[in-house]
């Protein structure tokens, strides 16, 4: 994890916790995009027909990474694209199981339309709140955020595997946004049906990417209403009516959807082992820290794994004390919410502590 400040530029000048909103951008990403955007200026269409197998190597890409099948894995501007396309290729007699207060691009496409709808609440019990729901409304779907946005509770990726084996015909639909980058992950192996994921947070591609892996039976349930000019076009999308095709009738730019290659081969480079067990470490040294000040809520605290996102408690004050003396965070829920990268430092976590504990005695002398 050394020598990343030649790759993370914003890290030499401030205190950076705040992933879980926008991922930093890397020096390796930003090459990338430059080159592509200096070529598209000076090439024009010459660049675009020498690019035709860029979204293909990017599929191939993601597959390898995640271990997934190339010909099911769709690429999107955003996953808020992307999950439209979805539910509107569900049945409209659907029931969709969802998590009370969950992320609002999860959760208001889904009430915006006619579906059916159940909850279960997210708390210290989460996967037993979810295992009584599914048991109680017998759901079609279940849509969620494996990192919950406010909170950071992290669902439990072994109850996926178990409720996927006693609700075998049960859709498990994932948002990965907020895990996606932060650890090994097989997809194959996984309980989820659907994992879709923008890639500007943790998997630090910069804006306007997003993906979205399939396993095999998707195909037989859902069927997106989209087509146009290149649903047919493409490695792996010659055929009529593919699944991926559905999702991708338009253009894609080729700079921004690069860009997730170009990502996951730095984490490969560092060594993705490598970065879940530096993630890992901040995050439960972080927890065991903000537990001693009493800064989390019971239901965080409560929880055995928890991701590397935390919501603190904090007023406005502290938030723009903190943000005055260079440590870059967001206000979310009725807290203040911190994230930690691999990037990230013991050294970073220890200065947050520090200006946490001295924020009364600071806070007054400036006021004098």
């Amino acid at each position: 994890m050394k020598n990343l400040r030649n790759e993370f530029p914003m890290i030499g000048q401030y205190t950076y916790l705040n992933t879980a909103a926008t991922g930093l951008l890397s020096e390796t990403v930003f090459d990338y995009r430059q080159d592509q955007n200096l070529d598209m200026l000076t090439q024009a269409s010459i660049f675009r027909d020498k690019k035709s197998n860029l979204y293909a190597e990017v599929r191939e890409a993601l597959a390898q990474f995640y271990k997934a099948e190339a010909n099911k894995v769709v690429l999107m501007p955003s996953l808020s694209f992307g999950f439209n396309a979805f539910l509107e290729g569900l049945p409209a007699t659907a029931k969709v199981l969802l998590l009370e207060g969950d992320y609002p691009s999860i959760n208001l496409p889904v009430e915006a339309r006619d579906f059916e709808v159940c909850y279960a609440e997210i708390d210290e019990n989460l996967e037993m709140n979810v295992s009584a729901a599914v048991k109680e409304h017998q759901p079609d779907v279940f849509v969620f955020s494996m990192v919950q946005y406010v909170s950071g509770i992290k669902i439990d990726l072994d109850f996926l595997k178990q409720l996927k084996k006693e609700n075998p015909n049960l859709l498990i639909v994932g948002d990965g946004t907020q895990f996606c980058g932060t650890e090994v992950f097989n997809f194959q192996e996984s309980g989820l049906d659907v994992l879709g994921a923008s890639a500007y947070k943790w998997l630090n591609a910069g804006f306007g990417n997003a993906f979205f892996l399939f396993k095999e039976e998707v195909a037989e349930r859902v069927y997106p209403k989209a087509v146009g000019f290149g649903s047919n076009i493409g490695k792996y999308k010659q055929e009529e009516n593919t699944l991926i095709g559905k999702f991708e009738p338009g253009h894609l730019d080729t700079s921004n959807i690069g860009s997730i290659k170009a990502a996951l081969q730095l984490q490969e480079k560092i060594g993705v082992e490598e970065i879940e067990k530096q993630v890992n470490e901040l995050k439960t040294l972080a927890k065991a820290e903000f537990e001693k000040l009493h800064l989390l809520e019971e239901k965080v605290a409560k929880r055995k794994e928890h991701s590397s996102l935390f919501n603190i408690k904090g007023t406005t004050e502290l938030f723009n004390f903190l943000n005055n003396r260079g440590v870059v965070c967001s206000q979310r829920g009725n807290g203040i919410r911190v994230s930690f990268h691999y990037y990230n430092t013991e050294q970073d976590l220890e200065q947050l502590l520090d200006l946490i504990k001295n924020f009364g005695g600071e806070m007054k002398m400036d006021l004098e």
